[in-house]
């Protein structure tokens, strides 16, 4: 394992940010080619970072900026896992880096979501998610057998942005903060 390749993404999108956080589109183009660089190799990702749970889909933290400006975490999904319908309210970024993942998207008119399609995420592809782009949608394994895990880079601590799960059928949204599954973060300065 080579943590230098996460510890690479951290510095450049701190840079990023420094230069361009005001502008989403800017963050979102940039981070888009800095994900794309730590998703092209699988050989940096922590192990505890890969643990599947029985029932539910687990989220690492993996980097969180110290101005809360961006967020990195790996997001582990056991076979045929998947979220509730759920908004993101920050501009995102999904990179696939093992297995497949199937994102439904929804639109909101009033308070019915219509489903806008499905789209599949596979190794090295990334997925944006915002406010402007489309932000609400479901994500599901797209295995029933195994495991996959996606790279999520989010415009702030995701773990403690208040977001919204919404009822499928009545399109009700009901309010959330999702935290992290992880006791530990990786130690990006170490010398691999």
């Amino acid at each position: 394992m080579s943590i230098r390749r996460l510890r690479d993404c951290v510095q450049d999108l701190t840079r990023l940010a420094d230069r361009s956080i005001a502008d989403p589109e800017a963050m979102i183009a940039g981070g888009q080619d800095i994900l794309g660089r730590l998703i092209a190799q699988d050989d940096w990702l922590p192990d505890f970072a890969t643990v599947p749970h029985g029932q539910f889909y687990r989220q690492y933290l993996l980097h969180c900026d110290p101005l809360e400006r961006f967020s990195i975490v790996s997001f582990v999904w056991g076979p045929g896992q998947k979220t509730p319908i759920h908004d993101h309210t920050v501009w995102g970024l999904v990179g696939m880096l093992r297995g497949e993942e199937r994102s439904r998207r929804f639109k909101r008119t009033g308070d019915a979501l219509t489903e806008a399609g499905t789209e599949m995420l596979h190794p090295g592809q990334i997925d944006v998610v915002s406010p402007t782009h489309g932000d609400i949608h479901q994500v599901a394994n797209a295995f029933e057998d195994r495991a996959s895990i996606s790279i999520h880079v989010y415009g702030a601590n995701i773990g403690r942005v208040h977001r919204n799960v919404y009822d499928a059928d009545t399109g009700k949204s009901k309010p959330f903060v999702s935290g992290y599954n992880s006791d530990v973060v990786p130690n990006i300065w170490s010398m691999q």
